[in-house]
């Protein structure tokens, strides 16, 4: 409960900030990323869907969307903006769908905030039709490791990538910008790739892309940044049982 409070308190700090052409990650890369791998998809249920940037664009590509987000000030957002998709409170871990009802689910940098994670992932599993396409975005869990950070020592005169305690699950409020603190859940990916398994997802392919130009020029300006990706996509079918 305390997750979807904080969540509802910095919605609008969400809006402002990531939405709406705002986010230069969202623009340049996430959008475009969705977009090209859910192209043909019909029915597309798209959980933690924020204010509804994601299943707007996906609705443009010409699927039928429905949104779910558990936080209120988001969905009445996304139904203020409009633009095609359905949109539901619900949270991940009771999605109150009907059994193998999507050819499509996308969660979109929404997972790494679910505690129930395993939970999820065998929701996403049930409302998938046999042979439909699960598709997951993670915020890279390098990158998100207990105590991972760039590093410039001045000092010695070495700027790296430091990655820190990767193994070591970890759960805490962190502060994203000034008075905004939101639940963030580093897990190694093997837990996420162990849950699919479990659930009947069989992963066939994964992208790992370099950040956008423009993300780079405005957030990470040293020199090995275009080699360090910020995002992860895991793509998985659903086996037939």
């Amino acid at each position: 409960m305390q997750n979807e409070a904080q969540w509802d308190r910095h919605a609008r700090w969400w809006q402002k900030e990531h939405s709406a052409g705002a986010d230069a990650e969202y623009e340049d890369q996430i959008l475009p990323l969705v977009s090209r791998h859910l192209r043909g998809a019909r029915r597309v249920l798209d959980i933690g869907c924020g204010e509804g940037q994601v299943a707007r664009r996906l609705a443009g590509d010409g699927a039928q969307v429905v949104g779910l987000d558990p936080t209120a000030g988001q969905i009445e957002v996304a139904c203020q903006r409009a633009g095609g998709p359905v949109y539901l409170r619900a949270c991940a871990e009771a999605l109150p769908c009907r059994d193998r009802s999507f050819d499509t689910v996308l969660v979109c940098l929404a997972l790494e905030h679910v505690v129930a994670f395993e939970s999820a992932i065998a929701e996403v599993a049930r409302v998938l039709e046999p042979g439909g396409r699960f598709v997951l975005l993670l915020g890279h869990p390098l990158l998100q490791a207990p105590g991972s950070a760039w590093i410039d020592d001045r000092i010695l005169g070495e700027m790296y990538w430091r990655v820190g305690a990767y193994l070591t699950d970890d759960r805490r409020f962190h502060e994203v910008a000034p008075g905004v603190e939101l639940l963030l859940i580093h897990r190694p990916l093997s837990h996420y790739v162990h849950a699919m398994g479990q659930a009947g997802l069989l992963i066939d392919d994964m992208v790992e892309e370099a950040p956008a130009p423009r993300v780079i020029a405005q957030s990470w300006g040293f020199p090995e940044a275009a080699t360090i990706p910020r995002v992860l996509l895991i793509s998985a079918v659903r086996v037939d049982e």
